[in-house]
């Protein structure tokens, strides 16, 4: 199993997640911070560090945003996860505020 960041991430990449995966799992797109799911060793580290709550075990995350499993897997193809991105947050109409 490995962690998902979803929606709320979109736009915030807030990075405080990153600072703190012991493993350097955690990734930096257009839009949005994707999870490897390859290198993630579901230590948990990551999920009580974000400000927005974003990150959720995989058989945790909310149906509602089940498009993030996707997303996340598309690592590493910047290719296939920011045209989804954008796809996503345009259908959803999704203007997440950065956190200053």
């Amino acid at each position: 199993m490995t962690y998902i960041i979803a929606e709320p991430c979109i736009d915030i990449k807030d990075r405080s997640c990153v600072d703190v995966c012991p493993v350097d799992c955690i990734h930096e797109y257009e839009r949005m911070l994707i999870i490897d799911p390859e290198e993630c060793i579901d230590c948990g580290a990551c999920e009580p560090e974000c400000p927005v709550e974003a990150i959720f075990p995989e058989d945790a995350l909310p149906d509602k945003w089940n498009a993030f499993v996707e997303i996340n897997y598309a690592f590493p193809d910047p290719d296939k996860i920011n045209p989804l991105v954008d796809t996503y947050a345009t259908e959803h109409d999704v203007h997440n505020e950065p956190i200053s």
